[in-house]
């Protein structure tokens, strides 16, 4: 979903809060909810990481508002599973519902039901309440530092580090930080990307939208759903907003202005049909925003690296904007804390903009897809549209589900290298069952059909494993001390690795495959040895 182009006033002191170290190991510019798990997940390995941000204070007002099941997997990775935070999140389990003018279906994005991640494939939320729990989880760690009020003002960097120049964002107070790798997560129009002189692609394809976000009074019992009106007198957007809250998007017609768009009397004026007014709800934010398809050409230049919405923007209408981004942070993250423990060498992060570009593209290239749909005002072409698509849907076209993308080439290897993993429900030696990320303490897994097949394992591959964050867990046979013993309560492995056509797979720490064959010491062996030279020796498929 859409990031306002405006940038709102700190909220707290005009003074920068934090006290800049001099060095660190990683240096993030931009605190948003990419630049919070990247400091996460870095923090929780023990890395020293400074996160320096302009704004004095968060932005206390919604942007993204929808999720998907591998998202809700991240958050579980970090403590914080939707279950857990109903307050933040609530799932939606029902179609994403595209009508004409008339209210005739167009086209329907199937979002209900569970996902391979163990979640539901769609949840709205509220980004501020998100944010601070993430916060929360953040303020734990002695090793992040957080330096709010902080504007960057400069890189530099050679062969062992980058140095960043900051300044106080009110006042002429300057401070340099020393890092071993800096990464850009400072948003669409970031200044990182623009000093490491990386090019953006822009398909071209954009389109001014206000978005209207409301607190109706819980007595107008607006239904949970999620709408597209392909209208094009005003072609609009209506979906749920997070518990409590409603959201609606309204395009800019071509003979209104963004001015006259972006205030309040026109939202009141545009809600007023959904039976809204000043009586009966509250406007929480109104903002007109520009939606782009647009990426970098490159995610690594030496010692810096970028993450978010400054590698990659895409349309709102998949969802899928802020899911992009913390997906970057799991890949990324994983892969540079191999780097700065001395598990891999520095071209392992060659092989995270090779891998999360394509996945990205494809999401840019749905969303725009879906944008074509709904982005036209023309009555003629609109017509046509219409046409063709009740056609279709007459026809017994099917609900078109999310793309599920593989990563790009990598570090992975065989036919199903690059999938995203399925995450099963696992009882450990006799206890409730748990979903398997909870159940061995990661998501990094070598599953097995029977620990048998483990048994050719040497102590140093094991320990290497355990080092990257891998588990070895047998569904059968005899345990051991060296392999975890797991009861696959609801068969979800079982039939998977059946599916699949194999007895082993091995599951990277950001829940995609490294692998899957029969032969598990193949799977390990190979694996380490990627990460250990970064593809420049062929890894040996299972």
């Amino acid at each position: 979903m859409p990031t306002p182009d405006t940038t709102p006033a700190a909220t707290s002191a005009a003074a920068p809060s934090g006290a800049v170290p001099a060095t660190a190991d990683v240096a993030i510019v931009g605190f948003g909810p990419v630049g919070k798990l990247l400091a996460l997940r870095l923090g929780r390995a023990g890395h020293r990481v400074l996160v320096v941000d302009r704004n004095l204070a968060g932005y206390p007002l919604p942007r993204a508002v929808t999720h998907c099941s591998d998202f809700a997997r991240i958050l579980q990775s970090v403590g914080l599973g939707p279950d857990t935070i109903g307050e933040v999140t609530q799932p939606y389990d029902d179609m994403y519902v595209w009508r004409d003018a008339e209210g005739r279906s167009l086209v329907e994005v199937d979002w209900s039901g569970l996902g391979e991640s163990g979640w539901y494939n769609t949840y709205f939320f509220s980004q501020p309440a998100l944010e601070d729990k993430l916060d929360d989880l953040v303020a734990q760690l002695p090793s992040v530092t957080v330096c709010r009020g902080w504007q960057a003002t400069g890189i530099e960097q050679d062969a062992d580090g980058a140095t960043l120049s900051l300044r106080a964002t009110d006042g002429d107070e300057e401070a340099v930080v020393r890092a071993s790798w800096l990464i850009g997560a400072d948003g669409a129009n970031s200044a990182v990307r623009r000093w490491s002189g990386i090019e953006w692609a822009d398909l071209g394809f954009f389109y001014d939208w206000l978005v209207v976000d409301v607190i109706p009074d819980p007595a107008l019992e607006f239904p949970h759903v999620a709408r597209q009106n392909c209208d094009p007198h005003r072609p609009a957007t209506m979906v749920p907003g997070g518990p409590g809250r409603r959201r609606w998007e309204f395009m800019r017609l071509p003979h209104e202005t963004k001015d006259e768009l972006n205030r309040a009397e026109t939202a009141w004026k545009l809600l007023e049909p959904y039976g809204l007014t000043e009586e009966n709800s509250v406007l929480e934010r109104h903002s007109v925003y520009t939606f782009q398809a647009c990426w970098a050409t490159r995610w690594r230049d030496g010692r810096v690296l970028l993450a978010g919405d400054a590698a990659h923007l895409m349309p709102p209408f998949a969802g899928q904007g802020l899911g992009a981004g913390v997906r970057d942070a799991m890949n990324l993250g994983w892969k540079l804390d191999a780097v700065l423990s001395g598990r891999a060498p520095e071209a392992l992060l060659d092989t995270y903009g090779a891998e999360r570009l394509p996945h990205a593209r494809a999401f840019i290239d749905f969303s725009v897809g879906l944008g074509k749909v709904i982005c036209l005002t023309d009555e003629a072409e609109a017509a046509a549209r219409d046409e063709r698509m009740i056609a279709e849907w007459a026809a017994g076209m099917k609900p078109p589900a999310p793309p599920r993308p593989g990563l790009g080439e990598g570090l992975h290897a065989g036919e199903h290298g690059g999938a995203l993993a399925i995450q099963a429900r696992l009882s450990v030696g006799g206890e409730e069952p748990r979903l398997a990320d909870d159940a061995l303490d990661g998501p990094g897994a070598l599953v097995v059909s029977d620990a048998a097949q483990l048994a050719g394992l040497d102590a140093d591959t094991l320990a290497g494993l355990r080092s990257l964050g891998i588990t070895p867990v047998a569904l059968d046979g005899l345990p051991s001390p060296e392999v975890l013993l797991a009861e696959d309560v609801d068969g979800t492995w079982t039939t998977w690795l059946a599916d699949l056509g194999v007895s082993a797979v091995l599951v990277r720490p950001d829940f995609h495959l490294y692998g899957a064959g029969d032969d598990a010491v193949a799977l390990a062996t190979g694996f380490l040895r990627a990460v250990a030279t970064c593809g420049q020796e062929a890894p040996v498929p299972a």
